[in-house]
């Protein structure tokens, strides 16, 4: 256990404790979406009327998402082995994380959340509690569980589940860093299958964003990932299943030798890990990807200072290009649920990061000026993703994944377009 606090002033943790305390605890609550006046309401909303719902949905389980809040909710689950910057705290100490996960699906996607923190003495112990609470929900969003069990618990879910599971410590983040990069690659001129990328940490994040990258056409042999004990490389005895796929046929053995001509570093690690030295061995106009929070593996001024040919992007919202995960998981959900999708695969995620990635290049409206109290905004060094604000993410993201789910044909509803598109290609 780390719990990282020192790095806050006091008053900024006292502002944080008032802020969860006050008024009422916590951030999130429920709501009642139907009028509760009169007898006839009572009668409507629970007994005897909630009796024809529940024939409904017994005759036919998919009427659950026509009579209940099922189809727009979302489950924010955790066991709190990997919560934040604050490592394995336990679930009930990462509450208040899964509540403001539920804050952002409900401000940015319109979703609703229940927060679930899990206590299990095993991976299947919490495999089985999330399977049996499953039925209650659309989607399942896991969060802050610690690899390799996040990769297990995900694969057991997605296999027995027909409602969208995602990891977004995983997906999530490697979705942001693939459209980041593919902005950045193109204003470097360079393309993503001929670069060598290094991606300091083979956690969660790690794995599934070069995972993202060979689907997006990657080469795999120059990908190096390295993990606390160097280079993931074919000659190491100590991998586990998921880091032995990423094994590279290489006489490289440490960070400094990977970075050593490399086109892009991609940091899920920790603070002040990528030294001055080994950024001055990458390849011209290279690519750094520092998003450990809140210090980054190399700070911006330091990494600008060794290199004016770069283009960097971090965690942190107080530099430009931020990788935020909320650019992603509310819109990624979002477009599966609206055409209740069975699962989040591949070419969904494949889909998100091509619309993130292009609403980047297009003009920025202004009031997406107006909210970060800017004169411009373009397509550039410093802004190769969308800001959190621009509300053009409503609607492209969500359209682009649910387009991607038709087509692979995991969605069971679809807009009166895509049905007649679909029975006119049948």
């Amino acid at each position: 256990m780390h719990l990282q606090s020192n790095a806050m002033p006091t008053h900024f943790k006292q502002q944080a404790l008032d802020y969860h305390a006050k008024p009422k605890p916590g951030k999130i609550a429920t709501e009642i979406t139907k009028p509760c006046d009169t007898q006839q309401d009572l009668s409507l909303a629970y007994t005897p009327g909630v009796a024809e719902p529940c024939r409904a949905i017994h005759r036919d389980e998919d009427a659950a998402y026509e009579y209940t809040a099922k189809g727009n909710l979302v489950a924010v689950i955790t066991d709190g082995t990997a919560v934040l910057g604050l490592g394995d705290i336990g679930a009930i100490a990462g509450k208040p994380v899964m509540e403001g996960k539920g804050v952002l699906f409900k401000a940015f996607a319109d979703i609703d959340v229940f927060d679930i923190e899990v206590n299990a003495d095993s991976t299947e112990d919490f495999i089985k509690t999330v399977k049996n609470i499953a039925p209650t929900f659309g989607g399942i969003n896991l969060e802050d569980i610690a690899a390799p069990a996040c990769f297990d618990i995900e694969d057991a879910l997605i296999e027995q589940l027909d409602i969208p599971v995602f990891h977004d410590d995983q997906h999530g983040t490697a979705i942001i860093i693939a459209a980041s990069l593919l902005n950045a690659l193109e204003l470097q001129h360079k393309k993503l299958e001929d670069v060598r990328v290094v991606c300091l940490g083979a956690g969660a994040a790690g794995i599934s964003s070069m995972k993202l990258l060979q689907g997006l056409g990657a080469d795999p042999e120059k990908l190096f990932m390295i993990d606390r004990n160097g280079i993931i490389q074919s000659e190491r005895d100590d991998l586990n299943k998921y880091k032995k796929a990423f094994a590279v046929h290489t006489d490289r053995r440490t960070l400094a030798d990977a970075m050593d001509g490399a086109d892009v570093f991609i940091g899920v690690s920790g603070p002040d890990l990528l030294s001055p030295d080994m950024l001055k061995t990458m390849a011209p106009n290279p690519v750094v990807f520092a998003l450990s929070n809140p210090d980054p593996e190399i700070l911006p001024e330091l990494a600008h200072m060794t290199r004016d040919d770069l283009i960097m992007g971090t965690g942190r919202s107080d530099y430009p290009n931020q990788v935020n995960n909320v650019l992603g998981f509310p819109y990624i959900f979002k477009g599966a649920l609206d055409v209740r999708a069975s699962c989040i695969n591949m070419e969904m995620k494949i889909a998100a990061v091509h619309a993130l990635a292009g609403l980047a290049r297009e003009p920025v409206p202004q009031e997406v000026l107006d909210a970060y109290d800017v004169d411009t905004m373009m397509f550039g060094p410093d802004y190769i993703i969308p800001k959190p604000l621009d509300p053009r993410l409503i609607n492209t993201i969500p359209r682009a994944v649910s387009k991607a789910a038709i087509a692979t044909e995991v969605a069971r509803k679809f807009p009166t377009d895509s049905k007649k598109q679909k029975e006119a290609s049948s």
